[in-house]
């Protein structure tokens, strides 16, 4: 009698909730997907103490993910990495090298994000050993338009959120929805499902007479989309009846790196083409990180008269410090208020939420004095 051939076991690191979109490529290309535990204090714990001190807040996280997975039985961990100036090039070497002193015998991938479409292709061949073309291609169909679907729950989450009458029914309702994209790996099964999952969150109760602000939130991506490392930052808002908008989510970079010109829309303008426009006055090269985007991203939210914008970046960040050191000289020409915040495991809560409070608490003032300009000005 033969022996069914055991699936390998793939993990990848959180961030946010693109473990939903990951574990369907596997499933779809035959791999085991091994979700590792999210993201806890345990999980900082362990990266924290294998990692060396000054390293930025996302490489202890992500260390300290590839602990817990193996310690569930992955066969393999896998790991972004970039060409660029960011030290991201880097880690992957690093917490192989780390993995490996602890003893772990788990094996090593790499997945280079600036490859696009070509890249994506190799990984999962030298993932499998297998070169199907149309299994390939339709595996990267689906994790592309899971992501698109999950970022455009994340929008209507932001809307809700800001104005639902019961405290925490928009997230409930939120958990809800994903739970139907996640058994979802077909393209008909997808569409089904984004359709019920938008129902479902849209059926949250809300005031729609509330006053709201908005606010775009820019920074470092990991930071950006994954709520342990910005302790929840949305939701905190969303509390405090702030509507948010990521500058920086993964479908915003899959056009930017991955899609081919042809299939985007005719003239639109993909977050690195607005970054090199609006960026230039104030930063004219890429620096490494997000910094180029972030600049542009307080340009663009002036210009589009949002309420204020919260910069979020990992201590030691160079290309984020570099961001915030830019700032104070664009308030010549821009009159959006800023919020730097600096992460690491040291970060209390409590001084955390102060800040927000502080700054809602700023935003609103503004808005009813420009309003109150406004008034004066239409009378006159």
């Amino acid at each position: 009698m033969s022996k069914t051939k055991k699936k390998i076991k793939v993990a990848f690191p959180h961030m946010g909730t693109i473990s939903i979109a990951w574990a369907s490529a596997l499933r779809k290309i035959g791999v085991e997907p091994l979700v590792p535990p999210y993201t806890s204090k345990r999980t900082l714990s362990l990266g924290t103490k294998h990692s060396p001190e000054a390293i930025c807040l996302p490489y202890k996280l992500i260390l300290g993910n590839f602990i817990e997975a193996i310690e569930n039985g992955a066969d393999y961990v896998a790991m972004i990495t970039s060409p660029g100036i960011c030290r991201l090039g880097e880690y992957g070497n690093n917490i192989k090298e780390t993995l490996s002193d602890l003893g772990y015998k788990a094996n090593y991938i790499e997945l280079s994000l600036y490859d696009g479409f070509k890249g994506l292709y190799k990984f999962l061949v030298e993932l499998t050993g297998r070169n199907n073309p149309i299994q390939i291609i339709r595996t990267l169909n689906i994790v592309i338009r899971k992501i698109f679907v999950i970022d455009e729950l994340d929008t209507e989450l932001s809307y809700y959120r800001a104005r639902e009458i019961k405290q925490d029914e928009a997230e409930r309702n939120y958990k809800k929805a994903l739970n139907l994209i996640k058994g979802a790996d077909k393209t008909s099964d997808l569409k089904k499902a984004r359709k019920k999952a938008l129902e479902i969150i849209r059926s949250t109760k809300i005031d729609e007479n509330r006053e709201v602000l908005n606010v775009d939130i820019t920074g470092e991506i990991f930071l950006v989309n994954d709520e342990f490392s910005n302790q929840n930052l949305e939701r905190e808002l969303g509390r405090m009846g702030v509507q948010t908008r990521r500058s920086l989510t993964v479908s915003s970079f899959l056009k930017d790196a991955i899609i081919p010109k042809a299939f985007r829309k005719k003239g639109e303008e993909t977050h690195l083409q607005r970054a090199e426009r609006l960026a230039k006055p104030y930063l004219m090269r890429d620096i490494g990180g997000d910094a180029l985007e972030c600049i542009s991203d307080v340009a663009y939210a002036d210009e589009r008269k949002i309420d204020g914008i919260i910069h979020i970046s990992p201590f030691t960040c160079m290309p984020e410090i570099m961001s915030q050191n830019i700032f104070p000289s664009m308030r010549e020409d821009c009159d959006v208020p800023i919020l730097a915040l600096i992460m690491d495991e040291q970060t209390g809560r409590a001084g955390y939420i102060t800040r927000l409070e502080a700054f809602v608490d700023l935003m609103r003032r503004k808005k009813r004095k420009d309003r109150g300009k406004l008034i004066e000005t239409q009378t006159l």
